[in-house]
C-alpha cells in the first residue's frame, strides 16, 4: 500500500485509530475523517479533519474534496463512521431508525458519492464499507442497527455493480469486536470469541490493496473464533 491515499472515515473511534496506524505502517498515506475535533498536526501523509458531521452531504464532500487536495490524489475510501443502538421495536423510539439510518448508510453514501470522482482517477479505486454480522439474522433489540447495517450491505452491492470495472466495493461484516465499550457493556461475555480491531483491520486492509482487484461487491463475514 506504499504510496496510497486514503481516507478513513470514523479514524478517532476504537477500529479507525487501528486501521490507520496500520495503514500509515504500510506506507499508506492516510487522511482521517471523524465527528471528534482533531489536535494533530498535519504531515504530508497523515491529516485529520475533525468537527465533520458526514450525515451532511457537504461537510462530506468538503472533507473527502480536501483530502483528496491535500494528497493530489484518493486511492481507497474505509467507511468506519456509524453508530448502535440496543433497542426494541414494540416499545422503541421510531426517531432510532432515523438516526441508524444517518449514521450507518447516509455517511457511507455521503462519503462515497464524493470520492467516486477521485477514485476513478486512481485506477485502482477501493471502497471499504463496514456492515455487520448481526444484519444477516437479527436478534431481539437490534432491529433499528441491523436494519441500517442491511441498508449498508445493499449500498455496498449496488454500487459495486455501478463501478465494475472502474472502482471495486466490498464490505466486512464483523460480530461483536473487542473494545473498551463492548467489554464494558458485555461483562460477562466470552472475549476471546471476538474479533480484534487489528484482526479486522488486517482484512479491511486487503480490501484496500492491489492483491483485492479482482473481488468486488463481497460480504465478508468477520466473525472472530465463535
Amino acid at each position: 500500500m506504499h504510496g496510497k491515499a486514503i481516507v478513513i472515515t470514523g479514524a478517532l473511534g476504537a477500529l479507525g485509530k487501528v486501521v490507520a496506524t496500520e495503514a500509515l505502517a504500510r506506507g499508506a498515506r492516510v487522511a482521517g475523517i471523524d465527528h471528534a475535533a482533531s489536535t494533530l498536526a498535519a504531515t504530508a501523509d497523515h491529516i485529520e479533519l475533525g468537527g465533520v458531521d458526514l450525515t451532511d452531504t457537504a461537510q462530506a464532500t468538503a472533507a473527502i474534496d480536501k483530502a483528496a487536495a491535500h494528497f493530489g490524489r484518493l486511492d481507497g475510501l474505509i467507511n468506519i463512521a456509524g453508530g448502535f443502538t440496543f433497542e426494541a421495536v414494540s416499545d422503541g423510539d421510531p426517531a432510532t431508525w432515523q438516526r441508524m439510518y444517518a449514521m450507518n448508510v447516509m455517511t457511507a453514501l455521503n462519503t462515497s458519492r464524493a470520492a467516486i470522482p477521485h477514485l476513478t482517477k486512481s485506477g485502482a479505486g477501493r471502497i471499504i464499507n463496514i456492515g455487520a454480522l448481526g444484519a444477516l439474522q437479527a436478534a431481539s433489540g437490534m432491529g433499528p442497527y441491523a436494519a441500517s447495517k442491511a441498508g449498508v450491505h445493499r449500498l455496498t452491492e449496488s454500487l459495486a455493480a455501478e463501478l465494475k470495472g472502474k472502482v471495486t466495493v466490498n464490505a466486512v461484516l464483523p460480530s461483536i469486536i473487542d473494545t473498551a465499550a463492548n467489554r464494558a457493556a458485555m461483562p460477562k461475555a466470552d472475549i476471546s470469541k471476538w474479533v480484534t480491531p487489528k484482526e479486522l483491520a488486517e482484512v479491511i486492509l486487503f480490501l484496500a490493496s492491489d492483491a483485492a482487484s479482482a473481488v468486488t461487491g463481497a460480504l465478508l463475514p468477520v466473525n472472530g473464533r465463535v
